[in-house]
């Protein structure tokens, strides 16, 4: 078949492609990884969730709505937010305000950015651009914070002695809680570098292969893809920094002293 424009699937092209989850499955029964019902219920969801974002954006994408996107941005926010304290081991009370309110600042702010300084939408709240920009944004963004937060308050309950030791021989909370910072933002902040270095060479990134796909001719996808990559690393940046250092500010106090025991491991009451 030729022609550029995308070539629409049928309900029984996606059931044969549906059926090459049985190879997982088999093998996790072969192997005995005990992962075959996990491995169901995953696809199932990822289907049903999949179809039910489908419908939403195609009435927001009819409504061409500034309250639409703005709202259904909102909602992708939040559950992001979520998202990224509930793979938190430990938590503390406020963390999702603070995950939420980091999640919406950086994601929005760098969406922003992309929609009035780069791509410049008009309308600004084009759905075809704002939402996949958005979304692409906070599923990146979300990965960093939650990657972040783990490693720093996970550092920060095992390594409270010597925090509180450099405090007491004269070291400001800055200073000694610097180290801490720094490796939980490197831990959130690796893998968006690892997938730019690769990018093209060993993976051809999803945008860009979708955009393909379409009929969008392949320079072009490629400049929106590296513009994507940029995006995604500046939220990923602002989020992850933003959860670390407002995590350690709130369980770190100006007095020097480690509130380690307002941290409570995931299964406990806050």
């Amino acid at each position: 078949m030729t022609g550029t424009g995308p070539i629409h699937l049928t309900a029984g092209d996606l059931a044969v492609a549906a059926a090459l989850i049985l190879i997982n499955a088999g093998l996790s029964m072969a192997m005995s990884l005990g992962m075959t019902r996990t491995i169901g219920i995953a696809a199932g969801r990822m289907v049903v969730q999949l179809l039910a974002v489908g419908l939403v954006l195609e009435w927001v994408f009819g409504l061409e709505h500034p309250a639409a996107v703005v709202g259904l941005g909102l909602l992708m926010a939040l559950l992001a937010g979520r998202e990224a304290v509930a793979r938190q081991r430990y938590r503390y009370a406020g963390i999702y305000p603070v995950g939420w309110g980091i999640m919406t600042g950086s994601s929005f702010l760098v969406t922003g950015v992309a929609l009035f300084g780069i791509v410049s939408v008009d309308p600004w709240y084009e759905p075809q651009y704002a939402i996949p920009m958005l979304g692409m944004i906070l599923g990146n963004t979300l990965n960093g914070i939650a990657l972040g937060m783990d490693r720093v308050l996970t550092g920060l309950r095992r390594e409270q002695g010597a925090i509180e030791l450099l405090l007491v021989l004269g070291a400001t909370r800055r200073e000694a809680i610097r180290d801490l910072a720094r490796d939980a933002v490197r831990v959130g902040t690796t893998p968006i570098i690892n997938g730019m270095s690769v990018a093209g060479i060993v993976s051809l990134p999803g945008m860009m292969t979708g955009q393909i796909l379409s009929g969008t001719a392949p320079v072009e996808a490629v400049k929106y893809q590296i513009m994507i990559f940029f995006l995604i690393a500046a939220g990923t940046a602002l989020g992850t920094v933003g959860a670390v250092v407002g995590s350690l500010r709130l369980l770190v106090d100006q007095r020097g002293r480690v509130h380690s025991n307002l941290l409570k491991e995931k299964g406990g009451r806050l």
